[in-house]
């Protein structure tokens, strides 16, 4: 995803003379190219999170359309103020990146731990929450961000996550339907997509099919796609490597509070409590029962047989 996202951002910045991009003392050898090419237009302000954002908001005064980065426990907890005041308060057209959000950074201990990224950016009035589960959406998505009139977050992985097909579109706002099924939606959103998808192979042995469908723009939420859903499946299994409150989840509940709708919820991802110690990110998913074996038994346990009662 990150080179997804360099290769993405000097497209915007060679269309529009106006993206400046600014991080915090991250991304050395990444953005050489980017440097090469734009030169004035990177600018390292070292780490300094706080000012990172300042600086950005003060750009976009100006008529730039910058986009600050950097991991995202730094990006969004540290300078939550200034994102708040300088970028929300006066609804500024700053892209927000946070690389490596979630337990991406499992193994490097509680400071770079970012679950709570989607709640915090949440939180910011007017502001657009996205994460992309792959590159491909990744390179579609960044470009319609630094469009908006407005703030924006984006999550991103590492290196190395993996494509995968759809025949829906990339449009920010809008869930893309990843695989057609019945009876069950397994709703994802970021990097949990491809995970949601290597759990199919052993559920179609035993002629499980669900829905897959990837919520790449949390807020604001796709709620036309979750009421077509509703109508067609019984059960959403909502999958995200995110604090239980302010992401995915959180707000499908809401929906489903708000509009008296009659669906089953299940959720899948990590709790409130702290990560201690240094685990594999896997190894993390797997003890959490947010990995592929833990969606496919919540599929199965969720699965009703054809004439069953519910």
């Amino acid at each position: 995803m990150r080179r997804a996202f360099v290769e993405a951002l000097s497209e915007v910045a060679a269309r529009d003379p106006r993206v400046v991009f600014l991080t915090g003392d991250l991304g050395f050898g990444v953005f050489d190219d980017f440097i090469a090419r734009f030169g004035p237009r990177y600018i390292n302000v070292g780490v300094a999170e706080a000012q990172l954002v300042n600086a950005a908001a003060g750009l976009a005064r100006e008529g730039f359309r910058p986009i600050a980065y950097s991991i995202a426990s730094f990006m969004t907890g540290r300078p939550f103020e200034q994102i708040r005041f300088s970028v929300g308060y006066p609804g500024l057209p700053v892209v927000v990146v946070g690389a490596g959000g979630g337990y991406c950074y499992s193994h490097s201990g509680v400071s770079h731990h970012a679950p709570d990224d989607f709640a915090l950016m949440g939180l910011i009035p007017n502001m657009t929450v996205v994460a992309p589960g792959d590159p491909g959406e990744v390179r579609a998505l960044l470009p319609q961000m630094v469009a908006l009139p407005g703030p924006s977050y984006i999550r991103i992985g590492k290196f190395g996550e993996p494509a995968y097909e759809a025949a829906a579109p990339v449009e920010l706002g809008r869930a893309r339907l990843l695989r057609e099924g019945e009876r069950v939606a397994i709703l994802t959103t970021g990097e949990m997509a491809p995970v949601a998808l290597d759990a199919l192979p052993e559920l179609a042995k035993e002629s499980i099919a669900p829905v897959v469908c990837q919520f790449h723009t949390i807020k604001p939420l796709d709620k036309a796609a979750l009421a077509a859903l509703a109508q067609r499946v019984q059960t959403f299994i909502v999958v995200e490597e995110a604090a239980p409150e302010g992401a995915l989840f959180s707000g499908i509940r809401d929906w489903r509070l708000e509009t008296g709708q009659d669906i089953r919820l299940v959720r899948l991802g990590p709790g409130e409590a702290f990560v201690l110690g240094n685990p594999h990110r896997n190894a993390l998913r797997a003890e959490m029962h947010f990995d592929a074996r833990a969606i496919a038994d919540a599929c199965r346990a969720a699965w009703t047989p054809r004439g069953s009662s519910l």
